[in-house]
């Protein structure tokens, strides 16, 4: 029977480099936090402070999230890492790598879908209280329901991808006992 092994074994144990594993763990507490502060406003009476102001949190952490994108990408093409397959089957390989760009490409349109679904709605909005986000494409108020759905269920669709791809990242820590996890955790010092 051929074997399916893509790598030498010992390639398990290199680790990302820290800007790499930076990034990482940063888009993965965003897209928590963002995901968690809709859920959250949701249970608050409309206008009130609270649900303005975690709003307001929401779209800054979003316009964040879009500049760590971007960068990740840039560093992904340009100076990042790369690491052989964690995976001595082929399939595995395959699924990481699939998940891997399903997750980029989602969060790059999620971001999109926020920003066009924030301009549809025709209210100013900040960074953080520091400056306003233009609208640049003159978006039509009529698309708003539209762009907040496909926003919505978009968000949900990253949040069950990335459910999977940590459960996927635990069951080869825990279960295959080979170093992927690790190889995305910051060295102890």
């Amino acid at each position: 029977m051929p074997t399916t092994s893509i790598i030498p074994q010992k390639s398990n144990s290199q680790r990302y480099d820290k800007f790499t594993i930076m990034l990482h763990w940063a888009t993965a507490l965003m897209v928590i936090f963002l995901f968690a502060s809709s859920q959250i406003w949701e249970q608050l009476e409309r206008g009130t402070p609270w649900r303005k102001g975690l709003q307001s949190l929401h779209i800054s952490f979003g316009i964040m999230l879009a500049a760590i994108i971007i960068t990740r990408l840039i560093w992904r093409g340009t100076a990042g890492k790369r690491l052989p397959a964690a995976s001595s089957s082929v399939w595995m390989h395959r699924v990481a790598k699939l998940t891997h760009w399903a997750l980029y490409l989602l969060l790059i349109g999620q971001v999109t879908l926020g920003f066009l679904f924030r301009w549809a709605q025709g209210e100013p909005f900040m960074f953080f209280g520091l400056f306003p986000i233009p609208d640049i494409f003159g978006v039509d108020p009529m698309l708003r329901r539209t762009f907040g759905m496909l926003h919505f269920y978009t968000a949900w669709t990253i949040i069950i991808l990335a459910g999977l791809h940590a459960c996927a990242a635990l069951f080869h820590h825990y279960v295959l006992r080979d170093n992927t996890l690790r190889r995305m955790i910051p060295p102890a010092k």
